[in-house]
């Protein structure tokens, strides 16, 4: 029995010896050696290839790396030893090989991740670095200006200082704001900056009141002198009013001998800037030849009227009508011819508004044959009874009969009065409606808006006579001759018809 358990114990102890041996191992050499309860060094392969990684699959020995990879299947005790011992003599080759070229082993490259966020960090710092430089450049732009203003501010605007120069004319226009009055100002070399004429107009109340017009305004003059000048009581020109009925040139009248100025007559005073010898004006003369001269087309006479115009017998009432009543603005610092122009352009505008151009349809008549009417109606008939005279004129062109209006015979005549004579009324001119039928060649004066709108529609009625009776303006209508006669009488009796001849 004891032998059988000695031989038993000796075969356990040969088995052992041949399943844990160590022949590979100097026990004697291992200075170094750790147990197998130290911790295995990671692993770190040398020659790791960044580019065939991949973040999901890896070998077991980079689990480390990836805490979500499976756990590695565990090794023995002598498995483990003999990886250490391999890892341990690979190192120290590693190391001598080193110390032996002088040069550090290659540090493993990074994963492509790492490698990403490493160039997101540059990119970001490179982004504030551009951001904190340009706050920097607009912080000390902000600055400049900053001073550039608050220096402007203490200098004040540029403005003259000398003596001022001769009268600039300057338009304001309708609408226009102190800022471009000051622009226009500067523009026309009236003051030295739009600044300094602006800094003075709105410290002054009166720049509210400032109407659209010309204007004659020294140069080189300070900004608190420029608008000033605005309301003195010759500094607004080239404003002209023409009152209606008034013909192009003058005339005069019979009993008194006064002078009725025409419209170039007023036009020329208007035109006028300075004053006294120093004062430049367009003649009444100037005008006349202007306006008897020049080409229709080039002094703004409409489409509508050319033709007619330019076959008018007396070129020197071509323009006749074509100027109308009411306030008017020109430039006075123009010639005649471009003075006449500005005014007949703006004119026909006025005209056109009225619906002159499509009121053939109410009255049968052109363009052009309306304004001759609405030019007798103006003569004829007070605002009141406007739409009854132009019905008569419409009435009798319709019935071939003659207009016979005193206000035709006087148009050519230098000395004007209500009643005409015998002989007057018999002199054949292309304007006297007793010695011919239809209308005159031209208008015999400027129509007011008012006389357009009526004869463009005139009241309805068989009216073909009418007459004023007295120096109240009252005036009677009738479609009967007889009756028409009666009421001359009563004219007659009111002393209107009176002659001064």
């Amino acid at each position: 029995m004891t032998d059988r358990w000695t031989r038993a114990e000796e075969r356990y102890r040969q088995n052992a010896e041949r399943r844990y041996r160590r022949d590979d191992l100097d026990w004697s050499e291992a200075d170094d050696y750790e147990d197998d309860t130290t911790v295995i060094p990671r692993y770190e392969d040398e020659h790791y290839d960044e580019e065939h990684f991949d973040d999901e699959h890896y070998e077991g020995e980079e689990y480390d790396e990836h805490p979500l990879a499976p756990e590695p299947p565990r090794r023995s005790a002598t498995q483990r030893v003999d990886r250490a011992q391999r890892v341990d003599r690979g190192r120290r080759a590693t190391r001598s090989q080193s110390r032996s070229s002088g040069s550090r082993s290659p540090r493993p490259k990074r994963s492509r991740m790492a490698s990403r966020k490493a160039a997101e960090r540059k990119r970001r710092r490179r982004n504030l670095f551009v951001i904190a430089g340009v706050f920097a450049v607009l912080f000390v732009g902000a600055v400049g200006f900053a001073g550039w203003k608050f220096i402007g501010k203490l200098n004040g605007p540029a403005d003259f200082s000398g003596p001022q120069g001769p009268l600039v004319v300057i338009q304001i226009k309708s609408g226009d704001t102190s800022t471009q009055i000051a622009q226009t100002m500067a523009d026309k070399g009236v003051v030295a900056s739009s600044g300094a004429f602006y800094e003075a107009a709105v410290r002054n109340t009166n720049m509210n009141s400032v109407q659209p017009g010309y204007y004659a305004i020294p140069s080189h003059s300070k900004g608190a002198e420029a608008v000033n000048a605005l309301f003195t009581k010759d500094a607004r020109v080239g404003n002209v009013v023409i009152s209606e009925g008034r013909q192009l040139h003058d005339s005069s009248d019979v009993t008194t001998g006064a002078r009725k100025d025409g419209i170039y007559r007023k036009i020329a005073e208007a035109s006028c800037v300075g004053t006294g010898t120093a004062a430049k004006c367009v003649t009444y003369e100037q005008l006349d030849q202007a306006g008897a001269t020049a080409d229709p087309a080039v002094l703004g006479v409409p489409a509508w009227a050319l033709e007619r115009v330019k076959s008018v017998p007396d070129r020197s009432r071509q323009l006749e009508g074509l100027i109308a009543g009411g306030t008017w603005d020109f430039d006075p610092s123009a010639s005649a011819l471009d003075i006449l122009k500005q005014l007949v352009s703006a004119s026909a505008m006025s005209y056109e508004a009225t619906g002159l151009v499509q009121s053939g349809a109410a009255n049968g008549l052109s363009p052009y044959d309306t304004l001759i009417a609405a030019s007798l109606v103006e003569r004829e008939a007070l605002p009141q009874d406007m739409s009854k005279v132009a019905r008569v004129i419409v009435n009798r062109l319709a019935a071939q009969q003659p207009l016979q209006f005193d206000s035709t015979v006087n148009y050519t005549l230098d000395k004007t009065e209500v009643a005409t004579t015998d002989s007057d009324r018999a002199r054949k001119t292309p304007w006297n409606t007793y010695a011919m039928a239809g209308l005159p060649a031209t208008p015999i004066s400027a129509p007011s808006l008012d006389a357009m709108r009526a004869m463009e529609n005139p009241a309805p009625g068989p009216w073909l006579y009418f007459v004023t009776i007295d120096k109240q303006g009252t005036t009677l209508f009738t479609e009967n001759y007889q009756e028409h006669l009666r009421n001359i009488e009563k004219a007659r009796q009111s002393g209107i018809l009176d002659s001064g001849r």
